[in-house]
This record gives C-alpha cells, structure tokens and sequence, in this order.
C-alpha cells in the first residue's frame, strides 16, 4: 500500500470563511493551552502528559472532536521530536506558542468530511471545490490548508494500493545537480536551470519596499504584505511546476538513474545558499523517488565524495576549485567538470555501491538509509 496525497481549491463563501477562520483561532487557543500545561507538567513530574491526557483536555471545544484531538497530535509529535533530537545532541528548543498567522490548518483524521460534488465539512457546510483530477485508493485524511495570500485548499491523503510493476527497459543515466545548469547528465544531456528567484527577486523587493512604507495596522498594510504572499506563492508554484516536469522526462526517458546524496541544508549556509535553495534539489529528489516507483525505473543514491575531482576516464584525482569549470586530465581527458562528475556517479551505482530506494533495496550504509526515511530533509 502507498500513500498518496490530493490538494483542490476550495471557494468557501464569506460566512464559511469566517467559520473556518474562527476554527482556526480556536485550534490556536487549544494548542497555546495544551503547550503550556505540558510545560507546567513537566516542571512538577519531569516527565510530559501521555497523548491520552491530551486528549481530555480537548473537550469542550466548538471543533469536530478529531480535529481538537489532531491539535494534541500535533503536540505531541513536536514534543518526541524535541527529546529526539537532545538524545543525539541536536539543541532543539521547546515548541512554541502560536499566533493566528502560524495556525493555518486544520485536519480531519478519519471523520467529519465528506467529498461529492462539493466538500461536506462538519459545522461548515458544503463548500465549492475545483475537483480537476479523481482520487484513487481510499481516502484517509482531509487538511484544510490557508495560504499566506488568503487562497483556501483541501488536500487529501488517500491509501492506494502497489499494482505490480514491471521494470521499464532503457538507458542508464548519472545525473549531477549543480547551480551552473541545474542538471548535467551522463549522455551529454543539460537541464537548464531556470533560476526562478532571480526573474521574481526584483517585484518581490519593491512590494517589500512599499510595504514598509505602509503603516503598521492599517488596510494598505494588509494589501501590501498580501501582494507579497502571492508573489511568493508565484513563484513557489513555477518552481514546483518545473521540478514535476523535470522528473517526469527523467523517468520516463531513463529506466536507471544516479544521483548524489547532497546534504543542502549544510550547503545553504554557504555564499551560494540563495542558489542552493531556489534550485529545490530536497524536493526534485523526493519527486523523483516516488515517479520511479510507479514507472518502475531504478533510482541510486551514491556518495558525493570526489565525483568531480576524480577522472572519469583514468581515475586519478586531482584537487579543483569550485571556479574551475572544465576537467583537463594528464591522460586526456577533457570534458565539463559537471559531466565528468555524472559519469563518475554512474559509475558509482552501477558498481554495487548503493542501492535503489526506487526499487525497496538497501543502500550501502545505514546512514544514507535513515536520512531518506525522514523524506530527504537532511540530504538529497
């Protein structure tokens, strides 16, 4: 079984919006309430409430009592969370307290919704929903999702079942990511790189200039700091929209594909990190990943070590600079210093040193394997 997840625009009208935003102050109140006598039990037994004890004090509320119970889940996931990450000696702080504008969702785990021509919510009604696609499997879950620029969205988690899969036959590609060319294949191939920041960067500046002309607490201020929300969203939604299609061509022209774990978070930190992040290597990865498990391509994680200070025709190894853009070896070679980098990938997984996660085999350490169990957050 696979889990799968559906988002639709919904258009509330001007009373279920205020219904649904009135939810939301209340799943803000519960959770500040639940927080704080989480800390104050923590002080007196040095241990925190059980889910269960959570769960009483989630009566009461004008929620649907899955959705107060989901905010306690909530709670708790950030709590084991925080013991996680001080157990391995990550200095995570305690959850926090949220204002109305870091609650933006509500869920409904099992009941409480209905899906027909309109989405049915309980205590809301029937609200208009633009279905543009079916949903397979059985639904799960429904989020009821706000956006920063005021949009409305329904995503809902479905449980499909794996047909079988049949091994697609095809050529083998590595593929190196970069910020030069946001891919360079083995074959030859580049995918370009869009750059989608820096075509939106300057709009983005000057609505944020004109916001911090406004004045604080006033209408234009909410204008201002809207047309900035959309302009974001803008251009999440044209990042997103290119990484579906990048991955789907590689998935469909490739049946094995070899990639490098690239740990983004530590290269953000970095001079390049407005360009690491605009190219969303964590999220085309993820995509990719799940598009090879349905069309029955092999995908490969190697490690990154040398692959472009490493001749991909002799072998030897030979110290470059980031600026260095071109492989010249003593042997001859000569060729892009990200093309030289994807061949070595390639020759990398074809030589046994990693596994597919497409395919449900092990990778070679226990390390690479439990970071892409957390879904690439960490490493891509």
């Amino acid at each position: 079984m696979a889990i799968r997840s559906w988002k639709f625009r919904i258009y509330p009208s001007k009373q279920q919006e205020n219904l649904l935003h009135d939810r939301l102050v209340t799943c803000k109140d519960l959770w500040n309430y639940l927080l704080e006598h989480s800390k104050k039990y923590y002080e007196k037994t040095q241990t925190f409430p059980s889910r269960r004890q959570l769960y009483l004090l989630t009566k009461g509320t004008p929620l649907f009592s899955q959705v107060a119970q989901n905010v306690a889940d909530r709670l708790v996931k950030s709590m084991r969370g925080m013991i996680a990450g001080r157990r391995v000696g990550v200095n995570t702080g305690f959850p926090r307290f949220k204002s109305i504008d870091r609650m933006k969702s509500l869920t409904y785990p099992q009941l409480g919704f209905g899906l027909g021509g309109k989405l049915k919510l309980s205590g809301i009604g029937s609200i208009s929903i633009k279905k543009h696609r079916e949903i397979q499997g059985t639904v799960k879950t429904l989020t009821v999702k706000k956006s920063n620029s005021g949009k409305w969205f329904a995503v809902f988690t479905s449980e499909v079942k794996n047909g079988e899969i049949l091994g697609k036959q095809g050529a083998a590609v590595g593929l190196d990511l970069g910020i030069e060319n946001f891919a360079y294949l083995s074959d030859g191939e580049t995918v370009e790189n869009p750059r989608h920041l820096k075509k939106a960067e300057q709009k983005i500046i000057e609505h944020q200039w004109r916001l911090s002309r406004k004045k604080k607490g006033s209408q234009n201020r909410v204008k201002a700091r809207l047309k900035i929300a959309t302009a974001y969203e803008k251009l999440t939604n044209r990042r997103r929209d290119f990484l579906h299609k990048a991955s789907r061509k590689m998935v469909v022209e490739y049946s094995f594909i070899a990639m490098e774990y690239l740990n983004s978070r530590q290269m953000a930190k970095g001079f390049l990190a407005k360009s690491v992040l605009d190219c969303g290597w964590a999220e085309f990865s993820g995509m990719l990943r799940y598009k090879a498990e349905e069309a029955g391509c092999e995908v490969v994680f190697v490690e990154p070590a040398y692959t472009s200070q490493t001749c991909s025709n002799c072998g030897s190894v030979r110290k470059k600079s980031l600026a260095e853009r071109w492989h010249e070896c003593a042997c001859g070679a000569s060729m892009h210093r990200d093309l030289n980098a994807a061949i070595n990938i390639l020759k990398r997984a074809t030589a046994g040193h990693a596994g597919s996660q497409a395919s449900g085999e092990e990778t070679s350490t226990q390390k690479w394997a439990s970071i892409l169990n957390e879904g690439g957050s960490l490493a891509i």
